[in-house]
């Protein structure tokens, strides 16, 4: 059993008064947005600077239908490369922005397209259904995209007499057969950051914030989700923390998080779940857009996504699928 370190954990208080000024940079960021007529979108899981400079903050679902909606001449995405990918594809004749071509996914990595095709080939007749953390060459090989925010909704309105393959995520997908009752063959692939909560961590703040509850992320393994009062997606955490009587709550997922709820729910505390050696959980890909990556991307118009035509027309159909599904 790994040894916890002793650490304080990381709290964000209720939010009091004001929000500071934004800094230089970030002046510079919305100037220069204005400037290219660009829109940035930015995950929950990004850093406080970038997320306060977003046009929207949110989660894979709704990132996608803005994405979608978008009448910006040029789409800044702040997230990671299958994110930008999925904008780039509902966007073909826009530039798409990503500030750092290296924040990557190591769920996307988990399932290689090539792996997956072949793998399709060995057992046809397959219904594909891909969490949206997955490569376009990944996408073009499903039959549906889900994101945790639909993945139940998703897979219930699949035909009961078509075997499903649910890739990349397999936490995730356990969650959704365990919720919707629906057996599924379920790929091997994990995200490196959610599978550090453990246990055993998760037990200790628990006892510093006696009565906090906990709410958890589907991409955390059973047992931590076992413990959790809620289970859902990010944007979920948000409507959870609202309607919650409790004063401080304990958020199992990605720090960035907590910044957002923090400025939605202004009045409650929130604690980071821990990992064994760590007081929060960083995700290093989405760590890798900075304020000065942002500046500079918007500045270039530069590190751009680049997709082909066939690859773009064959991922937007089970992406399509998705956000008419959903709505």
């Amino acid at each position: 059993m790994p040894t916890i370190l002793n650490y304080e954990p990381f709290v964000l208080p209720p939010q009091r008064g004001v929000l500071p000024p934004l800094t230089a940079i970030q002046e510079e960021i919305l100037a220069l947005k204005r400037e290219r007529r660009a829109v940035i979108l930015a995950h929950n899981y990004q850093i406080e600077e970038i997320q306060r400079v977003a046009d929207y903050v949110g989660d894979s679902l709704g990132l996608s239908y803005q994405a979608a909606q978008s009448q910006a001449d040029m789409i800044v995405f702040c997230g990671v490369h299958f994110m930008a990918e999925t904008a780039k594809i509902l966007n073909p004749t826009k530039p798409v922005i990503l500030p750092d071509l290296e924040a990557g996914c190591s769920l996307s990595d988990s399932c290689p397209a090539s792996e997956l095709a072949a793998y399709k080939a060995a057992n046809p007749g397959l219904y594909v259904v891909a969490y949206i953390n997955c490569s376009a060459a990944v996408k073009e090989l499903s039959d549906v995209i889900c994101t945790s925010a639909n993945a139940v909704k998703i897979v219930e309105r699949i035909p009961a007499d078509r075997e499903i393959l649910f890739v990349p995520d397999q936490n995730l997908g356990a969650w959704v057969m365990k919720k919707t009752g629906r057996k599924m063959r379920l790929w091997a692939g994990s995200c490196y950051a959610h599978v550090l909560f453990t246990v055993q961590a998760l037990e200790k703040v628990k006892l510093q914030f006696p009565g906090a509850p906990v709410v958890a992320h589907p991409e955390c393994v059973e047992a931590v989700r076992d413990l959790a009062d809620e289970v859902c997606s990010t944007e979920l955490m948000v409507k959870f923390a609202r309607q919650s009587p409790a004063d401080r709550i304990i958020v199992v997922t990605e720090s960035g998080m907590l910044h957002r709820l923090r400025r939605e729910v202004p009045d409650k505390t929130f604690i980071a779940g821990p990992t064994d050696t760590c007081a929060c959980n960083d995700c290093k890909y989405m760590k890798l857009n900075t304020v000065e990556k942002l500046r500079d991307a918007l500045k270039h118009r530069a590190p751009e996504i680049t997709l082909g035509a066939d690859t773009i027309a064959r991922a937007l159909a089970p992406i399509q699928r998705m956000l008419d599904w959903s709505r």
